[in-house]
């Protein structure tokens, strides 16, 4: 990935350069703009496909993403393209689903073995010859509900997308209205906090929203949501909006933009959309009394978004470039990195970041060309925030759940559903295998296993020594594997793996027979907010369970090393090693103290301009 100045062209010389590089045999039907891409409709699309050169010479020359699109008159009907899908297709692979884009002429196969699509001919080339749709393939898994779900809602908007991309993107290659570069930031939350991440970027040219959370634990809507109330900026004066994750401290309050009139983009990578939704809909589920936002936002959300991968860099408005690079945090995490002007100033959002390696994820991506101004989360920005390495947590979790199995007692770890649960599960899968862990009955959750399933869905996403692993292995879902639609209490002994909201009758009732037996152990993954139900539990207190104080006999561990954070070593050594020179970084999302200790060291260590802004700060980048 790298910046580099260069003369901009208007968007008509843009349109011309791409009609000039194009043969007569490429078929070109339309060239159009698709929201930041511009998108060459071909009656011959194998022709370019098996000449990558041309499109790439055309994207070296006017700097801008080029996509390749089928013209609809190739295009088979969805009836007689899986008729020859299904003609084509080894008989031992099975399609589970199939998804037809009519927007922009592609289809989704979900198949429940990918590999052996790969050992016969390219199917991609071939299929998309035969029915003339370009086509993907996508593993299938345990639960594709909300795969279901999110394709329908974007088969039932056709339309709507195809003017909304056209409109995108007009905004976006519009001409600048300004020669000046200027760029302030503005804290809306997340600043000398935890919850609600977001702020408002400002240029002479344009407006974008990085990260739109929600502080689940605040009881009074000025401390709940970010202050879009000091921005003085109406909805659609926003340009764009940038989701780092899924979680709901950074992505809670991107359906009510839409409930408030937002109507445009949305950039994050393709996981965050099924995640992002799952979250927002049992939020909606559970506190409908208490949000700003519908279903029908959810389906507005969901039809805004452009999904994009790792490292490719992207306009999103006419002074500003995007690309979005790996943060080590969760399935599809990113750290944010914008180019302003022609090489002017370039911003780093680190996320919620994990510069450390997890049996899922890769490390955060560190390697950028230019950086001027960092800015970083501070969650454990003290140095008594440091844990121990990875093997020597992991050997602490073994030996517990050993002794508890040896005790003839049920493990019960409550885990937030996203996140260090696929963690904890791939773990444990992992130690029966290898027979380290003996071979025991695992109960998950119903939804952890909606949120693991994606991991298997978009493994692309996952680290480097997993893709390149046996793809026969499931990573989650092993034959003593069992999923839990609601958390009963019986006789089964083994590990269960349960969401720690405990906010359903047969949950509470799972947690009092745990907590009453002493044969039984509770494993803590993390240190859990105050004035919570298992807070109660960790710091020693009786909890109180439907009016009635219980005693805890059960053996209690917490292993705070299961953190998809960086400790304060780790943010540290990732400061330490990014290679440009940074003028100024800005500490957030962390508590007050945590940021301004943080900010203090940076300060005196590395003799860098470090600032702790708090939430309604303005600071001005150039």
């Amino acid at each position: 990935m790298e910046f580099t100045s260069y003369t901009e062209y208007s968007s008509q010389n843009v349109m011309a350069v791409i009609l000039k590089s194009l043969p007569r045999e490429s078929g070109l039907s339309r060239v159009e703009y698709e929201g930041p891409s511009i998108a060459i409709y071909t009656k011959n699309p194998k022709y370019l496909f098996e000449r990558p050169q041309i499109v790439s010479n055309i994207v070296n020359s006017v700097h801008k993403r080029i996509v390749i699109r089928t013209d609809e008159s190739i295009r088979s009907t969805e009836s007689e393209s899986i008729l020859l899908i299904n003609k084509t297709f080894p008989k031992d692979v099975k399609i589970v689903e199939l998804f037809f884009d009519d927007a922009i002429g592609e289809v989704f196969l979900y198949v429940d073995k990918p590999w052996l699509l790969n050992n016969t001919f390219n199917y991609t080339s071939e299929l998309l010859e035969q029915i003339g749709w370009k086509t993907n393939f996508k593993k299938a898994s345990k639960d594709m509900k909300i795969i279901n779900t999110i394709n329908t809602i974007l088969k039932n908007s056709v339309d709507e997308r195809i003017r909304f991309y056209k409109k995108v993107g007009e905004r976006i290659f519009r001409t600048k209205l300004d020669s000046a570069v200027e760029a302030s930031l503005i804290a809306l939350g997340g600043f000398a906090e935890l919850g609600r991440s977001s702020f408002l970027l400002s240029t002479h040219e344009s407006k974008i929203i990085v990260d739109c959370g929600i502080n689940q634990f605040a009881t009074e809507t000025i401390t709940k949501f970010p202050r879009f109330d000091i921005v003085g900026s109406n909805m659609d004066e926003i340009d764009a909006v940038i989701l780092s994750h899924s979680h709901l401290g950074h992505s809670g309050f991107l359906p009510s933009l839409f409930k408030f009139g937002y109507d445009g983009p949305v950039y994050c990578t393709e996981p965050n959309i099924p995640m992002t939704y799952l979250l927002c809909e049992n939020l909606l589920e559970t506190n409908n009394d208490n949000l700003l936002f519908t279903k029908y936002n959810l389906e507005q959300l969901v039809n805004h978004t452009f999904p994009l991968n790792f490292g490719v860099v992207t306009d999103i408005s006419p002074d500003i470039k995007l690309s979005l690079h790996n943060s080590g945090h969760i399935l599809g995490s990113s750290s944010v990195h914008l180019h302003i002007g022609n090489g002017d100033h370039n911003i780093l959002y680190s996320g919620d970041l994990k510069f450390g390696k997890s049996n899922l994820l890769d490390n955060a991506f560190w390697n950028f060309p230019r950086i001027e101004t960092l800015i970083i989360e501070g969650t454990h920005g003290i140095k008594d925030d440091t844990y121990p390495q990875r093997h020597e947590y992991e050997q602490t979790f073994i030996d517990t759940v050993n002794s508890a199995l040896n005790n003839d007692g049920i493990i019960l770890i409550p885990v937030d559903e996203l996140g260090i649960s696929q963690e904890l599960l791939f773990l444990i899968n992992k130690c029966i295998f290898d027979g380290i862990i003996k071979k025991t009955k695992v109960s998950v959750d119903s939804s952890i296993v909606k949120f693991s399933s994606l991991y298997e869905i978009y493994n692309e996403y996952l680290s480097k020594d997993l893709r390149e692993a046996n793809p026969k292995i499931d990573l989650f879902f092993l034959d003593h594997v069992v999923t839990k639609e609601k958390e009963i209490m019986n006789d089964d002994k083994g590990i269960i793996l349960t969401s720690s909201k405990f906010k359903e009758p047969n949950s509470l009732k799972l947690l009092k027979a745990i907590i009453k037996n002493e044969k039984n152990t509770l494993i803590f993954p993390r240190y859990y907010n105050l004035h919570t139900l298992l807070y109660d539990i960790q710091t020693g207190n009786g909890p109180i369970i439907n009016d009635r104080k219980i005693k805890v006999n059960c053996k209690v561990v917490t292993m705070p090393g299961f953190t998809n954070h960086s400790d304060y070593n780790q943010l540290m050594a990732y400061i330490r090693r990014l290679r440009p020179k940074l003028k100024r970084i800005l500490v957030n999302h962390g508590e007050r103290q945590k940021v301004q200790n943080m900010a203090s060291f940076i300060s005196k260590f590395y003799s860098i301009h470090t600032q702790h802004p708090l939430i309604t700060e303005s600071v001005k980048l150039l």
